[in-house]
């Protein structure tokens, strides 16, 4: 007999970077699964160092990172990770990233400007990721930018299932900040039962970045319970200004429903003073408790990437997560 026969097995191993341990935890805790021990410091010089404490040779590992701030420190610290399970013979290495960093960079709005986005898919695949698992990106075409699966999953059912069940006697329409989100109003539309849709008109100086004007409401808002829907609220701008605009022009109630909450600056200060009811985030990103307010209602988003997780390590289906829509 010229080879060795072997019966094939898979081993699930789940690791964290140190920006978000407590969404790794939860997601371990819905796997049934713990957290692999590391050694993860950072040198006098900002250097960061992972060692593995365990060894990884043959397993099917997934690593955690939310891209939060220092946003380049959670990068690095993520690529770091990836590079030792790939030289630490991992069989395949799937980066988990609840918000894809740099992901507002995805196009050339003027000459001699970078696409930050896809530069941060090549450094993934450079430094041995097999395939990306991501949430709500903020446009779908960086799905395009990694050279490998990537499995885009959506926090809209989150989202919109918790209105539902904490305001079933509403009257809803589903307000998109700018026309760029008109498709995702539309899924948040259905899934809330065929409510009418609007979004705001709004310009933006390229110049002036973080800034925006709104201008007006197109589509039928008044009397009506606005949902105003995002992807991430960064300084809380463009946000605040929506819901000044909607409560102007007729909006009985306003809510704020979004999936990762960068929250800089004065994001909380608008966001609490703009007259919104509720705003509503998933913990894809790590909020403090200073950084919470009365009306901000932070949905746990473990679940969904603990289910997703599972379906790529038994080589399921993602997209039946959604209906088939993801």
């Amino acid at each position: 007999m010229s080879a060795i026969a072997g019966t094939p097995k898979k081993n699930m191993m789940l690791f964290s970077g140190r920006a978000n341990p407590e969404l790794a935890d939860q997601v371990a805790k819905e796997l049934d699964v713990t957290v692999t021990p590391q050694a993860s410091y950072s040198f006098a010089n900002g250097e960061i160092f992972c060692r593995f404490e365990e060894s990884v040779r043959g397993s099917d590992a997934f690593v955690i990172q939310s891209h939060s701030a220092p946003i380049n420190d959670a990068i690095m610290e993520q690529l770091i990770m990836v590079d030792a399970l790939k030289r630490g013979s991992a069989k395949r290495i799937t980066a988990v990233m609840p918000f894809w960093g740099y992901a507002r960079q995805d196009k050339k709005h003027r000459g001699r400007e970078p696409i930050s986005a896809r530069l941060v898919a090549d450094m993934f695949k450079t430094a041995g990721a097999d395939r990306i698992l991501t949430l709500d990106l903020h446009t779908a075409q960086i799905q395009g930018f990694f050279d490998g699966p990537v499995d885009h999953l959506f926090a809209l059912p989150v989202l919109a299932q918790y209105i539902k069940d904490t305001r079933p006697d509403e009257n809803f329409a589903v307000v998109s900040p700018d026309s760029g989100r008109v498709r995702l109003a539309e899924r948040w539309a259905d899934t809330l039962g065929g409510t009418p849709l609007a979004f705001i008109h709004k310009t933006r100086d390229p110049l002036k970045p973080n800034e925006a004007v709104a201008n007006r409401v197109v589509g039928d808002i008044e009397g009506r319970c606005c949902v105003v829907i995002d992807d991430m609220i960064d300084t809380g701008g463009t946000v605040a200004k929506a819901v000044k605009v909607l409560r102007e022009q007729g909006a009985a109630k306003v809510l704020v429903a979004a999936t990762h909450g960068v929250l800089s600056g004065p994001a909380i200060e608008r966001l609490s003073t703009c007259g919104a009811e509720e705003v509503i985030f998933t913990d894809s990103l790590p909020i403090p408790e200073e950084k919470r307010f009365d009306g901000m209602t932070v949905l746990p988003i473990a679940p969904l990437l603990a289910e997703a997780i599972h379906q790529v390590f038994e080589d399921g289906s993602v997209t039946s997560l959604f209906d088939g829509n993801a």
